[in-house]
């Protein structure tokens, strides 16, 4: 079984793990790395990033995958960066890669086999900017391999819905599934998902996505018809694993 949790409890679960002794660099340098280990990279890359944490674990990764050798490149919607997405830039720029500015109407994505999504984090509400809501347009129409970093740009972690989605072939969530990518709703937007480890510690106990065979078990236990989709035992809510998430 696997933790599924708000964004609420998300945040709240990364700021406890930072106040006990992992600073914020440590955690998105962990993140990077494990996506980085995660995916079989090929073919030309590009990154889009954001102007925070969501975007300094894209230029924390595209470190990576120059300094092992790929042919990266990487674009901003934004001018304006949060502190620690600003250092992870500033690192990526002493390494020699050069970060241009993303134009709807001035770059081309279709170039590239795989694209990373960086754009929006879990904590994205509300209104697309245009550049963003742009980019992300532009994103879906290629045909390349789009991978998205913890959380399909435009998405709401909580209800799994949103105006302008990425629509990705594989998304690397940090740490927990967000409550809203187990939604039905999300279905559309991810072709698989996979949940990789840091470090952070869980605030408070959410919800359990289980696997088939935990879900027999689950089910056999409580006497339970197999048919059901979720259940409540112990304060606890269990959920049948969507066939997009892999646990």
């Amino acid at each position: 079984m696997i933790d599924c949790v708000s964004v609420r409890n998300m945040r709240f679960s990364d700021q406890q793990t930072i106040v006990k002794g992992m600073s914020g660099r440590e955690l998105i340098r962990r993140a990077a790395r494990g996506i980085y280990d995660t995916i079989e990279w090929s073919g030309k890359i590009a990154i889009l990033c954001g102007s925070g944490n969501n975007g300094a674990d894209g230029y924390a990764l595209s470190i990576l995958l120059k300094e092992n050798g790929y042919d990266v490149s990487v674009y901003t919607v934004t001018k304006r960066m949060h502190e620690d997405c600003f250092y992870f830039a500033e690192e990526a720029k002493r390494k020699g890669l050069i970060i241009q500015n993303y134009e709807n109407d001035r770059n081309s994505l279709t170039e590239y086999d795989m694209i990373v999504d960086c754009l929006l984090g879990t904590g994205f509400t509300g209104e697309l900017r245009e550049n963003y809501r742009q980019a992300i347009e532009e994103i879906n129409r290629t045909s390349s391999y789009v991978v998205s970093v913890d959380i399909n740009s435009g998405m709401n972690g909580d209800s799994g819905k949103g105006d302008f989605i990425v629509k990705s072939d594989l998304t690397v969530t940090i740490e927990f599934v967000k409550n809203g990518m187990a939604e039905p709703s999300a279905e559309e937007y991810i072709g698989r998902l996979v949940c990789v480890k840091i470090g952070i510690e869980l605030s408070e106990q959410e919800d359990k996505l289980c696997n088939e065979q935990e879900w027999e078990e689950l089910c056999e236990r409580l006497s339970v018809g197999n048919g059901e989709q979720e259940m409540v035992y112990d304060g606890v809510r269990y959920i049948k694993c969507p066939r997009w998430i892999c646990i």
